[in-house]
């Protein structure tokens, strides 16, 4: 007979997560801790379960067992590599020869440019605005977000998340027909 709780949390039931959440906190946050400096330690602690609560297939990965061991072997295999992008980012810094991405033609854009100010006007709070601006439009990396904002990394990554959070919610809405 299947486990009701792993069943739940496959489906990614809101009880599931919030436990697993709870539960296992300090376990992620450790095991990220290990690797990593603190700011940057609690920007990938709460990517781990962000991820936990969006990706269905990293869930599915989770067949039973010790899911406290588990999710320390997922923190530790992000911690490791947001620190290797770390580094390949400190390397090559700003290289003009990388080839650019294709531009996006005229349509997407303009339909892009409607959605970012649609979001903007009905679900963007003004305080977290700069934000948006800065790591989702602009892309700054987040120490330079920071820099620019005259604000903690800290404090940064946590208006970055709750953006990123409204920003889902709103896109889920808008795909709807």
């Amino acid at each position: 007979m299947p486990d009701p709780w792993l069943a739940a949390f496959h489906s990614g039931q809101r009880a599931a997560i919030e436990g697993c959440y709870r539960d296992h906190f300090p376990a992620v946050s450790a095991a990220v801790a290990r690797v990593l400096p603190p700011a940057d330690a609690e920007t990938v602690t709460h990517e781990v379960f962000y991820r936990l609560l969006s990706d269905v297939d990293l869930r599915a990965n989770f067949q039973g067992g010790n899911l406290g061991a588990w999710l320390a072997r997922v923190a530790t295999n992000s911690a490791l590599d947001f620190r290797r992008r770390r580094k390949w980012e400190q390397s090559h810094g700003d290289e003009s020869n990388l080839e650019s991405p294709a531009a996006p033609d005229a349509a997407d854009a303009l339909e892009a440019k409607r959605l970012v100010d649609r979001f903007r006007r009905e679900c963007l709070p003004p305080k977290w605005a700069a934000v948006f601006e800065a790591r989702f439009l602009r892309q700054l990396p987040q120490r330079a977000a920071a820099d620019e904002l005259g604000m903690s990394r800290t404090t940064l990554v946590y208006q970055e998340l709750r953006v990123r959070k409204l920003l889902t919610r709103f896109l889920l809405r808008a795909e709807r027909p």
